[in-house]
């Protein structure tokens, strides 16, 4: 890869990387997408479209890898996640109309530039996007618990889950009350903050959740980049603050969807 392109490529990865695993819904299989798509140039850098923007390009060349390269390896470590469920294969990945909605709301891409993404109109676009919205719509209600310090994101938290028909089952401010609350609830998805108010870590109260019982898991942060390196057992489903409603929204839609696909199979 010479170095111009390596130059536009490697600030694009991080944000890749939470795409393809938010995507795939593994940490593993999202990964080993994305080194696909690097061994990839590596071979032909004519791959990588010089005319488009380096994300635009990226993507697009990504979206490409996915549709014709089979990811079925196993993970070799447990995602957070995943415990429990790591031998559980999903065997058909999400349609078009996920990968658009995740797009615009997870990634901020406009519909001009979805359509160039997926390759395909922007009225294309624009209708697996509102395809995307009525699946939503229609999903199966859970129940909520989160995670969060910060009473005002606390609270908007709840107000984004609420809109999209689930129900919160209660918010905990640190790693004790998290594991005290979920015991209470058993809820079907958890969102949780890295940084608690207790000086306590988000993910140490995930992990002791998850050796309870398997469920769902979206983690936040306003420093995504230091979980999205590639290097150790990450998070699959991240949101990054400040968010917006639709970013969380995908991101609760996709966890769940991923969970039933699991559970469906188990």
């Amino acid at each position: 890869m010479s170095g111009s392109i390596s130059g536009d490529v490697a600030p694009q990865l991080p944000m890749l990387r939470r795409f393809s695993r938010a995507l795939n819904g593994s940490q593993h299989r999202g990964d080993a997408y994305v080194v696909a798509l690097l061994e990839m140039l590596i071979a032909d850098q004519r791959a990588f479209r010089r005319d488009l923007h380096p994300r635009l390009a990226l993507f697009q060349l990504y979206m490409q890898v996915w549709s014709t390269v089979p990811i079925n390896a196993t993970a070799d470590a447990v995602d957070f996640e995943e415990q429990g469920a790591a031998d559980r294969q999903i065997e058909t990945l999400t349609p078009k109309p996920r990968q658009a909605f995740l797009l615009a709301a997870l990634e901020n891409f406009s519909t001009s530039e979805i359509a160039v993404v997926l390759q395909c109109s922007e009225a294309d676009a624009r209708a697996l996007i509102d395809d995307a919205g009525k699946e939503i719509s229609e999903q199966i209600a859970a129940k909520v618990m989160i995670i969060e310090d910060e009473p005002v994101i606390a609270m908007e938290l709840e107000e984004i889950v609420k809109e999209i028909g689930h129900a919160v089952t209660g918010i905990a401010a640190t790693h004790s009350e998290a594991v005290g609350l979920f015991e209470k609830s058993q809820p079907g998805l958890v969102l949780a903050d890295i940084q608690l108010a207790d000086g306590s870590s988000g993910i140490d109260a995930a992990d002791e959740i998850l050796r309870r019982r398997r469920v769902p898991l979206i983690f936040i942060t306003a420093y995504p980049e230091r979980l999205l390196t590639g290097d150790r057992v990450e998070p699959t489903f991240l949101i990054t603050k400040p968010f917006k409603p639709e970013m969380v929204k995908a991101m609760v839609s996709q966890a769940l969807f991923f969970d039933l696909k699991a559970s469906a199979k188990s």
